[in-house]
């Protein structure tokens, strides 16, 4: 079987000048190796800084790897091809009410990405965005609304919906729950799971919380100052740590739930 996506040799290096008399500063992520299968999900966590949203980044094209490839079902997307790729792997941010534009409606906001990447009619966009609502949990009147007439739960819906509506091959999500509350949070991670058994999309999952990163993935990356140390299978990474960052990590979430349940 040939996955649906598979990342090789992927290093990409991040340079900012904090000033002019001081020299540029270089962070280098990579080098990045991996293998997705459809219906999976890869969950990438470690500290801040770790180099996560920057991966998120290459991976979607928001940024030019300097080497390695990411193909697609076996297939290279071509560089100045990026909007084949756009369609193919779709990401959903953190803060998605920073994402939503305030000013027009949740209709406006998606029928805008199908008229940068489709050739439907007014009609057929109509009806797309109305059968993506219903399929994240929302209602066909919701795209009337506008985005301080939601809650933080449907905004993060409307966002994944913006991201499933050109029917890509993979989401990242990067950190989508960190702004949700526990409950709406667990409502949203098992949208996630649903969706994704009933349409077999595959999901690279960016997270620093190990409760969801071991409830949601199939395969785990955990990552430090931009390097991998430490990949595999969810169950034997969580089960089996190699790594002492890896230790210290899980060790930390578990210290976490502990102290919560002493508390409750």
């Amino acid at each position: 079987m040939i996955p649906v996506l598979e990342v090789k040799n992927l290093i990409y290096t991040h340079r900012v000048r904090r000033s002019i008399f001081k020299p540029v500063d270089e962070f280098i992520v990579g080098p990045i190796d991996f293998v997705l299968n459809a219906g999976e999900t890869l969950a990438v966590t470690g500290h801040n800084g770790s180099g996560k949203t920057l991966l998120a980044r290459a991976l979607v094209g928001a940024v030019t790897p300097q080497q390695g490839s990411i193909l697609l079902e076996g297939k290279k997307a071509k560089q100045s091809d990026k909007k084949t790729r756009n369609h193919d792997i779709r990401l959903i941010l953190q803060h998605s009410k920073y994402s939503l534009n305030p000013a027009v409606t949740v209709g406006s906001v998606l029928a805008q990405t199908l008229l940068l990447n489709t050739e439907f009619n007014e009609q057929e966009r109509k009806t797309k965005i109305e059968q993506i609502l219903v399929k994240v949990g929302l209602l066909r009147e919701h795209y009337y609304f506008y985005r301080h007439m939601l809650s933080d739960g449907q905004q993060q819906r409307v966002s994944l919906a913006r991201a499933m509506i050109l029917d890509p091959k993979v989401v990242v999500a990067d950190e989508p729950f960190a702004a949700l509350d526990p409950s709406v949070r667990s409502q949203t991670v098992n949208l996630i799971l649903d969706i994704q058994q009933e349409l077999g999309m595959a999901f690279v999952f960016i997270s620093q919380n190990l409760g969801i990163v071991r409830h949601i993935s199939d395969k785990v990356m955990i990552m430090d100052k931009g390097k991998v140390i430490e990949a595999g299978s969810s169950k034997t990474v969580f089960d089996d740590p190699q790594h002492e960052v890896t230790k210290k990590l899980i060790d930390s979430h578990f210290s976490l739930v502990d102290k919560h349940f002493e508390q409750s």
